[in-house]
């Protein structure tokens, strides 16, 4: 079966590259069950289980031999007609013990029949969750990393898993989105997947903000080159307004002084007139 899934991944990775348009993308189903909670609380009860289970198996083991230390050392003095009932005894001991051991961890044993109930609500989400999303986003292949399927290399920009989680997790939380809402959500989730699958995007994204960020930093350079010139012709027409107010009160000034000294000269003429000549 292993040797089935390593033809048909290799076949898979030839038609990839036969075929550009080929998408290909994979999950990790063991890594994904231990993001859910649930499971890892449930995992950890089936441990504690399989721990008493096993503790059972090895008092049985230790009470067996037990036996057969003692009919060891006691067989000399035995009967051949005890020593078979004691031989009886432990080899039904012995069968009950390896059928104790079959029934909680044998193929169809409690432990996988309980890990299987444990793993298949949660597989069966995953199943449908990875459906949606290579309906959505266009894959043709969608292989699990943890199967038996050997992957040789698996670049982490195709893998999905955790956006098969949080898949998960929204639909644990069971939240009604409005309409906006989802299409927020579903326009965030392809925003995630276009940017892990091609890391060019940001590459590119980034080169055009860069240039988006040059051309506003010379608007502005401009901008503030002509706000500087406004204000270094502002602050010279507003010299040379002071300079002219200041000339034309230093004339005002001069103008009043004189007409000031007039009238005293002529005041000073009325109160001294000349003295008449005879």
């Amino acid at each position: 079966m292993k040797k089935y899934f390593v033809l048909l991944f290799s076949f898979v990775l030839f038609a990839a590259q036969a075929q550009k348009t080929t998408k290909i993308g994979y999950i990790d189903m063991e890594y994904i069950l231990e993001k859910v909670p649930e499971y890892a609380e449930a995992k950890n009860q089936l441990e504690q289980k399989a721990n008493t289970w096993k503790q059972e198996i090895e008092t049985k083991k230790n009470e067996i031999k037990k036996l057969k230390d003692a009919l060891a050392s006691e067989k000399v003095l035995l009967t051949k007609e005890l020593i078979n009932d004691k031989e009886e005894e432990i080899n039904v001991l012995e069968k009950d013990m390896l059928d104790y051991q079959q029934k909680r961890f044998g193929p169809q044993g409690d432990l996988m029949i309980q890990k299987s109930a444990l793993v298949k609500p949660i597989q069966d989400q995953v199943f449908n969750i990875v459906q949606d999303i290579a309906a959505k986003r266009n894959y043709d292949f969608i292989f699990d990393k943890s199967s038996d399927l050997t992957m040789l290399f698996t670049a982490e920009r195709f893998d999905i898993s955790d956006f098969v989680v949080d898949a998960l997790a929204r639909a644990g939380k069971k939240v009604e989105l409005t309409k906006k809402q989802q299409k927020i959500q579903e326009a965030k989730e392809l925003r995630e997947f276009e940017t892990t699958e091609n890391p060019e995007i940001l590459d590119k994204e980034k080169k055009v903000q860069a240039t988006k960020d040059e051309r506003e930093r010379k608007l502005q350079e401009r901008k503030d080159a002509a706000a500087a010139k406004k204000k270094e012709a502002d602050d010279k027409r507003a010299e040379l307004l002071k300079t002219r107010a200041e000339a034309r009160q230093k004339l005002l000034d001069e103008q009043k002084a004189k007409r000031e000294a007039l009238l005293n000269k002529k005041k000073e003429n009325n109160n001294n007139p000349e003295p008449k000549k005879d």
